[in-house]
This record gives structure tokens, C-alpha cells and sequence, in this order.
């Protein structure tokens, strides 16, 4: 049965989730949101001739397996054993490193397959698929490569293993190490062990170089590495975009119907994932992403923002379902494209000033922080204004129903806040003064329609009865103080409300699907920042050594988390999560001069 016990490689670029048996059960290429040629992942299969979508490298008589990471790499090694004491080691990385005075990060997988004990018997199944699982590419060969002819890009395996064995699928004795190179229709300047050796060497180099390059606190040090290799995984290095997750219709829980495609750029993550990469001091990959998100505004021209886009930066991402993938674990239904492109959430116009005001407030970025930026956010400020009082979808992209959501009328007042700051820094004290004044507005307003007197609390809507865990932002967005009491009413309250054991609900009514009925796994982290911000430091450190348990084996989370079982559910690996991971861990940590 399928599971999210998985490994994530790639290079930003291309990536691949692998099993525990080292098989390639997801990866869309050329691009993160292109039709995956591995599939497995949301199939369903009636016998071994119907095992389609992957790439396996299948042991004879397979007994067990383990698996790691190469420290601070997402180079994966897995070893698995037979009944018979043999053995093999699989290596599976995607390149990435400097050459020639610039970044090599092509669409490429490689693996290598070593023996490391006995006579391991072993048979490679390479089964990509085509249109979203409906039929199989049609296939050539030459002297030392096979090659599958795909909609989006002919894809070519380069290998010094024998040809007739991939194509017929036949178990060989492994006496040697064998190489596979998997990439562009294009021949290799060297032979696939070569390649594989020298990509290896310099991949592995490149990482460590970055990961040295970290700020990182002095507790939960290789956590918050691995979810910052993650975060950087997760951004397509084309454009600086950073998607929301590599998979599509992971369900958010069993049966659910909650199912969406999540291989595309939401700019409400700007502002928390920014945050994340600004404290890991990722300043490079903070730089290309802000750079898309200032794009994305520009190219707006004091039109409405969309929620997501894609990682090119296109707008329309057109909702589709795809009837040849039965969906993980047989949950349909498989979702191409989302929807929530064509809502209005009002909260993204805070999220892009959020994000864009680190241009003009830290010096080590290159972007340009002058006058001509301002007015471009400033017209974002303009719809914020308008905006913020009126009904969205919110920031949980509700399709049936529309309300006054108080995060998104928050997010609001805080890029006209922002603005205020980012005039005041470059001296247009009338500016200044301008948005001040809307910001103050705006917060008096929120502050009397969203607070509910009789629960003395505010309330996910104006008006409204009922929470929501965004609640639990507002001293981060700096609209509340920490010691304003009301800020720890309102914490107290989603407590009463949303805690479920050691989670946090995103809410707790129904909605279009029903009943949540898992946690939603950054709320959790938002509560224990919100308690480290109370003074509740022991609670939040317990719930956040309890949150970091419920990551699968090598390190990385999904959207939900069933509280029973502790079971992921939702798509993976989650940018949100793994930020709200490095966030908490940041701060709760103690301090270097502490530590010895």
C-alpha cells in the first residue's frame, strides 16, 4: 500500500519521490508541473505486468532495505538485502552544481547500482507513462540507450547496463557497479559510469557548500537543515518561483475528496517562506524568489492579484481531472490545474508588500529598492484598501461560500503598514504619512468587526462567531502586541476550540467537503510560535518535539497529519510545513552563546 514515507531528490529543476525499495513512484518531467512520466504514486495495480509509472530497480528474493541521505545532501542511498546474504547499494541524485561560471541543473535523474554483498539478482523496470498515466511512450534503442518518446520531451536512459535487459525486463546477477543516466534526448560527452561518478562528486560538493552557507539555531540543527534542502528543492530555479508541493491529489484525509493540485506558487507563502530563508540567511534563493513575486506584482499593473500562479509565472491554471490515474491509494479524484487561481483572497496583496518590503530593508539583497519599486507596491496598497472590508474565499480558498475574513482584511492593513515603513526608510515622509494614516484605519476598523465581545475574542470573520487558526498570526503580522491582552484571549480561545490533543484544526465547521478531519500541519506550528510569544515556552517546546516526530523517516512533512495515528495525508512535501518547522525551531532554540 502507498505511503508517504518518502524521500524527495532533485536539483530545482526536476524532482522525484522514491520509496523505501529505492523505486521512482513520482516525478513530472521537464517541469514540477508537468505530466508525470512516474506515476506510480496515484495508480493502483492488478498484478506485477501492471506496474506502470515507476522506475524499480527489483532484488531477487528482496528481504529488507534501508535508507538514508548523504548528510546535508539529497543524494539517496538505499541498500537492500536478499534471503540469501547478497546485497546491493542504490545511489539516486539530480545534479546540480557550478560549471563553466555558471549553475548545471538539467533535467536529469541518475542512479547507480553497486553489489555490496553476495550474488544480488536484479531486474530494472523502467515503465514511464504518458498523459497523466493513459498509455505507455513508445520506445528505440541503441548500442548503450533506450529512449521514450514523451509528449513534452523525449527522455533518453544512457547506461552501461545491458540494453537488452532494460527492454526486456530480465534479471541479470550484478557483479559490478551499473550506472543510469536519465535526461534530455542527448548523447553524453563521457560513459554513464563516468557521468555518474563526476555529477556525484560535484553535486554532493555543492550541497555541503550551501548548507555551510546556513545560519541555523543550536537546537534541532539537522531538522532544520533537511527543511531548508527542501525548501530550496521546491524552488524552480528557471524563475525563483517555490511551489507549494511536488505531487498532485494527495487526499488531505482518508476518502476525502480533498484532493489538489499543489505544483504551483501561492503568494500567500511568500511572506512565511521569505521569512524562512531570510532567517537561514538562503539570501540567493530568498533573491530569485522575491524576484518572481515582484514580477508577478509589476506585471498585475493595478490589476487584481491571483492567489497562484504557475511557476512560469502564467496566470490561468485551469482546473481538470484525470480519469486515467485512479488516485493514491485509490482516492480520486486526480486533479491537473487549481481553481483557486480565479478567487478573490484579498490577504495576497499583504503577502506580496510582506514580501517585497525585505528588498528595501536588508542590505545584503540586490534587488532594487527605489522609488519606482514603491510606487509599483503601492498600487498593491491601493486594492488592499479597497479591499479589505469586502468578502473573499479566504485564505482556505473556500469555493462555496464568501465572508469578511479577518486574515485577509489583517493582511491587508499590513501592507499599507508595510508601506508606511518602507516610505518613511526612503524619506517620502508625505507618503508616510499617507499610509499611516489608511493603515490606522484599517486596524481601527478590524479591531471593532472582527472582535467578538462576548467570546472576547476575534473571530475568523467580521461579525462572526466562530475561529479560524490564522487567528494565531496576528502578533506575528505585528497587528497585535503580545502582551495585548487580547492577543492571549484569542489564543486561549482556538485552544477551547481547535485543539485536537497536541494539534491545531485550521477550523472546526463544515465546509464544502464536511468536517475537517485532520490537522492541518502548519496550524500546530503557528500555536506553538503564538505560545512562545505568551511566555509558554515548556508547552510550545513539548508540542513542537511532538510535531518533529511525526516526520517520516528522513526528515520532511505533508499538509495534514492525522492526530490518531499520526499518519501524513495531503501533498508532499509541503513547502508550509517545513517552514513552519524552521520557524518554531528558530525560535524556540537557545542561543549559540548558551550552548557552551
Amino acid at each position: 500500500m502507498s505511503s508517504l514515507d518518502l524521500a524527495l531528490i532533485g536539483n530545482s529543476s526536476v524532482a522525484a519521490l522514491l520509496d523505501a525499495q529505492a523505486r521512482v513512484v513520482w516525478s513530472c518531467l521537464p517541469r514540477f508541473d508537468s505530466d508525470p512520466a512516474f506515476c506510480a504514486l496515484l495508480r493502483t495495480e492488478d498484478g506485477p505486468q501492471d506496474r506502470g509509472g515507476l522506475f524499480e530497480v527489483e532484488l531477487a528474493d528482496l528481504e529488507r532495505s534501508e535508507q538514508s541521505y548523504i548528510a546535508h545532501t539529497p543524494i539517496l542511498k538505499t541498500r537492500l538485502y536478499d534471503r540469501h546474504g547478497g546485497g546491493v547499494e542504490i545511489t539516486d541524485f539530480a545534479p546540480r552544481f557550478r560549471q563553466f561560471g555558471r549553475l548545471f541543473c538539467p533535467v536529469m535523474l541518475l542512479r547507480q547500482i553497486r553489489p555490496i554483498a553476495g550474488s544480488p539478482r536484479i531486474r530494472v523496470l523502467i515503465r514511464p507513462l504518458c498523459e497523466y498515466g493513459a498509455r505507455r511512450p513508445a520506445i528505440t534503442w541503441g548500442s548503450n540507450h533506450v529512449r521514450y518518446v514523451m509528449p513534452d520531451m523525449d527522455l533518453r536512459l544512457t547506461t552501461d547496463l545491458s540494453v537488452t535487459a532494460i527492454l526486456e525486463e530480465t534479471s541479470v546477477v550484478l557483479r559490478e557497479p551499473a550506472s543510469l543516466v536519465l535526461g534530455p534526448d542527448e548523447t553524453l560527452h563521457a560513459s554513464a559510469g563516468e557521468t555518474f561518478r563526476r555529477f556525484l562528486d560535484d553535486t554532493a560538493a555543492y550541497w555541503r557548500d550551501w548548507v555551510r552557507g546556513l545560519a541555523i539555531s543550536f537546537e534541532w540543527q539537522e531538522q532544520i537543515i533537511r527543511a531548508a534542502i527542501t525548501l530550496k528543492l521546491n524552488a524552480y530555479e528557471d524563475t525563483g518561483a517555490i511551489i507549494a508541493a511536488v505531487t498532485t491529489s494527495i487526499p488531505e484525509s482518508r476518502g476525502s475528496s480533498r484532493n489538489w493540485d499543489y505544483r504551483y506558487c501561492w503568494l500567500r507563502d511568500a511572506y512565511f517562506v521569505v521569512n524562512a530563508l531570510n532567517r537561514l540567511n538562503a539570501t540567493s534563493t530568498m533573491e530569485r524568489y522575491l524576484d518572481f513575486i515582484i514580477n508577478m506584482a509589476a506585471c498585475a499593473n493595478g490589476a487584481d492579484l491571483q492567489p497562484v500562479y504557475s511557476v512560469t509565472g502564467k496566470g490561468g491554471i485551469a482546473e481538470r481531472e484525470a480519469a486515467s490515474l485512479p488516485g493514491y491509494r485509490g482516492m480520486g479524484p486526480v486533479r491537473v490545474g487549481n481553481q483557486a487561481y480565479a478567487q478573490n483572497q484579498h490577504d495576497v496583496y499583504g503577502a506580496a508588500v510582506l514580501a517585497a518590503a525585505h528588498v528595501f530593508f536588508d542590505a545584503r539583497l540586490a534587488l532594487r529598492s527605489d522609488q519606482a519599486l514603491f510606487r509599483q507596491l503601492e498600487q498593491l496598497g491601493d486594492r488592499a484598501a479597497a479591499l479589505f472590508d469586502k468578502p473573499d474565499a479566504g485564505l482556505w480558498e473556500l469555493r462555496g461560500t464568501k465572508a469578511v475574513h479577518t486574515f485577509s482584511s489583517v493582511m491587508c492593513w499590513a501592507a499599507c503598514d508595510r508601506l508606511a515603513k518602507i516610505a518613511a526608510r526612503i524619506a517620502l515622509e508625505d507618503r508616510a504619512r499617507e499610509w499611516r494614516s489608511r493603515a490606522d484605519a484599517m486596524h481601527a476598523t478590524i479591531s471593532e468587526r472582527a472582535w467578538n465581545d462576548k467570546r472576547k475574542t476575534f473571530a475568523a470573520t467580521f461579525g462572526g462567531e466562530h475561529l479560524d487558526a490564522s487567528l494565531l498570526l496576528l502578533h506575528e503580522l505585528d497587528f497585535l502586541r503580545a502582551e495585548d491582552p487580547r492577543f492571549a484571549s484569542t489564543v486561549r480561545a482556538v485552544e477551547q476550540d481547535l485543539r485536537r490533543g497536541d494539534f491545531v484544526f485550521r477550523y472546526s465547521q463544515p465546509d464544502d467537503f464536511g468536517m475537517p478531519e485532520n490537522a492541518f500541519a502548519v496550524c500546530t506550528f503557528w500555536y506553538v510560535d503564538a505560545l512562545a510569544s505568551l511566555g509558554r515556552a515548556d508547552e510550545a517546546r513539548a508540542l513542537f518535539e511532538g510535531l518533529i516526530a511525526r516526520c517520516n523517516q528522513h526528515g520532511l512533512l505533508s499538509e495534514h497529519i492525522e492526530p490518531g495515528t499520526g499518519e501524513l495525508w495531503g501533498n508532499f512535501p509541503q513547502t508550509y510545513s517545513m517552514v513552519g518547522l524552521i520557524n518554531s525551531a528558530m525560535r524556540l532554540s537557545i542561543s549559540w552563546d548558551q550552548a557552551f
